[in-house]
């Protein structure tokens, strides 16, 4: 069958790429010098992470960067996310600098430059230091000064060869994850957990662009938000209502103080609650002008009322109670949400270049004669790539798209089940198989 659009479609300087994180896929989780995160410790803990997975070895990414660098360049994918891994540059979390875990990076660095590759580096994709965390991690307003001095030792360092950065990766999930559910690292819950954790959080994206910007030349500095189409269950007021305040905490809460807007109280009123820990220039300190926002959409939500739920008075009504066609991860199949999600940020004033950062897939894959035949992601790439076509058809501003994931990896709370990437990985060998969705999408940056 003949594509339904080609990589011209999108104009000559559209971004391609692909997107994995430092804890996901390095494996190596105490070699050479580097820390414990929080990571690392939560996924100790029994019954912290599906049939007690951990990431100790996860793809080994950091004895194979060679093989896998190799693979993205046969792959014809141009641009590489991949993320720091905070411990293993800076053990303690501050201080002394671990000479090998740079040396890990500089290592991947070049090695992608050397095949005509361009780093994008996100400096925190969740896995915090321990030593921090023993300290209050992200509820401690030191952190302020624990990641700017991590943020400057980064730019530092890799700054004359990486030009392309992300401060954080949503933080809206590691936050309500981590800090108010207890589902992720470092496993706390409650509000007043919750609260702290995303204003420092807030302030820290601003603080880490400040710092790039200062520290590395012709720098593209942005950040990268999860987000989620929501619509009400039907049109009555109260779910609308309800659609509207949790489109407010997963969608708006961490973009809008950048923007200069502060939080959105108006639609989230338990959003007061953060008034404690703001101090007198703390919405000023919050805005940063980011080169590009990254936006990273799987999903749409369908929210209804709900008295019983505190905070919020909403509810998300599962997609397999909803009889509609879902991933792995029990996420709807929706490609309009990407389409959806483009456009609602768009509709801020001054807001700048957006940039697909992540939207990917899982589905249960099997490897049969030396191949995966994974249809179902391939059409899911496609029928988003679609949307995001039309957005840019539109006017609209979108101007690159990365797949998550390279390689099938750690996938969180949920271990190794479901897997994600455009490469298979056998776990107990690390054989590399390309998927035939990986063949397309190589296929298709080949044009």
């Amino acid at each position: 069958m003949p594509e339904p659009f080609a990589k011209s479609d999108f104009g000559p300087h559209f971004v391609w790429g692909i997107s994995t994180a430092s804890f996901q896929t390095e494996g190596a989780h105490d070699k050479d010098g580097k820390g414990h995160s929080i990571w690392d410790v939560f996924s100790t803990q029994k019954g912290a992470i599906a049939n007690n997975h951990t990431a100790k070895i996860a793809c080994d990414f950091y004895h194979k960067y060679q093989e896998d660098i190799r693979l993205l360049k046969a792959m014809n994918i141009p641009h590489f996310r991949f993320s720091l891994s905070w411990s293993r540059i800076l053990p303690q979390g501050t201080g002394k600098i671990n000479k090998r875990g740079v040396s890990f990076y500089n290592k991947v660095i070049d090695c992608c430059l050397q095949h005509g590759i361009t780093p994008w580096v996100t400096l925190y994709h969740w896995d915090l230091p321990h030593t921090l965390q023993l300290k209050g991690g992200w509820t401690n307003r030191e952190i302020l000064e624990w990641f700017g001095q991590y943020a400057e030792v980064c730019a530092t360092l890799f700054g004359d060869r990486v030009k392309h950065w992300m401060v954080m990766n949503e933080p809206m999930v590691f936050t309500g994850a981590g800090y108010f559910l207890g589902v992720h690292a470092p496993g706390k819950k409650g509000m007043r957990h919750f609260l702290p954790a995303v204003h420092h959080a807030q302030l820290c994206q601003a603080i880490g662009g400040r710092i790039l910007r200062n520290s590395v030349a012709g720098a593209s500095i942005g950040t990268t938000y999860s987000c989620s189409f929501i619509e009400p269950k039907n049109t009555s007021k109260r779910h609308k209502k309800a659609a509207l305040r949790v489109d407010a905490l997963l969608n708006r809460m961490f973009l809008e103080p950048v923007l200069g807007l502060g939080y959105p109280i108006e639609d989230l009123p338990v959003l007061n609650r953060l008034q404690p820990y703001i101090q007198p220039t703390d919405m000023r300190d919050s805005c940063f002008d980011f080169d590009f926002i990254g936006i990273q959409n799987y999903t749409r939500e369908i929210v209804r009322h709900s008295c019983l739920v505190p905070y919020v008075g909403a509810r998300l009504i599962p997609a397999p109670q909803r009889g509609v066609a879902t991933t792995l991860m029990d996420w709807e199949v929706f490609p309009p949400s990407i389409y959806e999600m483009i456009k609602k940020y768009n509709g801020y004033k001054n807001i700048p270049r957006i940039l697909i950062t992540e939207n990917g897939s899982a589905f249960p894959d099997k490897v049969q004669q030396g191949r995966v035949e994974d249809a179902a992601r391939t059409a899911y790439l496609q029928d988003h790539l679609a949307q995001v076509l039309r957005a840019k058809q539109e006017g609209l501003s979108v101007h690159g798209y990365f797949v998550w994931t390279f390689t099938d990896n750690f996938e969180w709370a949920e271990g190794y089940h479901p897997r994600f990437g455009l490469v298979h990985v056998d776990f107990d060998t690390q054989k590399r198989i390309i998927k035939r969705s990986g063949q397309w999408y190589a296929s298709f940056l080949g044009q």
